[in-house]
């Protein structure tokens, strides 16, 4: 709801106003009252800031997380649209476990190209081109 000071901002109609409404020749000046609209719901501070660039590659240390941290943090990386990631598993674990199996048979799968193994608890990871 418009303050009463955006209000007073309107202009005021005229009798010409109101006769140019009933003849479909009125264009009203409405520059002023959007500026002054606008100011009053402080529209600036509503748009969301630009997103920041998403990385080519990153590095994704799943240590100390649980089976749900870890799915929800390869599922955020998978559709970010990174191209490559290094994702650290540890060597043992559950972890280390499930996630050959989530890059084979889950919905993850269809985010990702190939999960080369590094070593015994990482794996070189490459998904397809998301578009945000």
């Amino acid at each position: 709801m418009l303050s009463t000071n955006a209000v007073k901002n309107m202009k005021q109609l005229t009798e010409q106003d109101i006769a140019q409404m009933g003849e479909n020749k009125f264009t009203p000046d409405v520059r002023a009252t959007m500026r002054a609209v606008r100011a009053e719901l402080r529209l600036n501070n509503l748009v969301p800031p630009e997103s920041a660039p998403v990385p080519d590659r990153i590095v994704l240390d799943l240590h100390n997380y649980t089976v749900e941290q870890a799915w929800d943090a390869i599922m955020s990386v998978a559709t970010s649209g990174t191209r490559s990631a290094t994702i650290i598993t540890g060597a043992s674990g559950v972890l280390r476990q499930l996630f050959p199996g989530w890059v084979a048979e889950s919905v993850l799968s269809p985010y990702i190209i190939s999960a080369i193994p590094i070593n015994n608890g990482s794996f070189a990871v490459k998904f397809h081109k998301h578009k945000n």
